[in-house]
């Protein structure tokens, strides 16, 4: 059942750590224990922008 929502409800912050969410035993921990993925930063390096993130790609 969906409970109505009060003021006090919507004013609290909870802050969660990605790490937490996603649990010991899931595929995706086993991956990245397996793969280096390191590789990848040089190979997209001048499609981001040092202050500004991504940069637009242009196709």
């Amino acid at each position: 059942m969906l409970k109505k929502n009060t003021l006090m409800n919507r004013d609290q912050v909870e802050i969660v750590a990605l790490e937490q969410l996603v649990p010991e035993d899931h595929l995706v921990r086993k991956i990245e224990a397996a793969i280096d993925f390191s590789f990848i930063y040089p190979l997209v390096q001048d499609m981001y922008s040092s202050d500004k993130g991504v940069q637009a790609l242009t196709l």
